[in-house]
């Protein structure tokens, strides 16, 4: 017989939603390596796009869809933009880099 037990409540549609959509965004394998690097500090497009090995272009288009999903934060200084993990992803990100594959 299968059993099925639940601490709290079972999550709402919205909140399932709004699950598969991070967790697509995640998907990406630039995406989350963007998202480990910005784990570790803010980091302006030109020196992350480096860092992760993409145009700066191409990142910006990226960092965008994570703006946009509430992965990322930013901080305005001057003319440039600094990115940086939203606090509530870090052990999500952690969690999938780290996770062992066993066959």
């Amino acid at each position: 017989m299968d059993t099925y037990i639940a601490e709290g409540e079972e999550p709402n549609d919205a909140e399932v939603d709004a699950a598969v959509a991070t967790l697509k965004l995640l998907a990406d394998p630039t995406r989350l390596r963007v998202m480990w690097a910005l784990l570790h500090g803010e980091h302006s497009v030109g020196p992350l796009a480096e860092h992760v090995g993409v145009p700066a272009a191409g990142l910006s288009q990226h960092l965008a869809k994570l703006r946009l999903g509430n992965l990322v934060r930013t901080r305005r200084e001057g003319n440039r933009i600094y990115y940086v993990a939203a606090d509530h992803v870090r052990r999500l990100v952690e969690e999938a880099v780290r996770t062992e594959v066993t066959a």
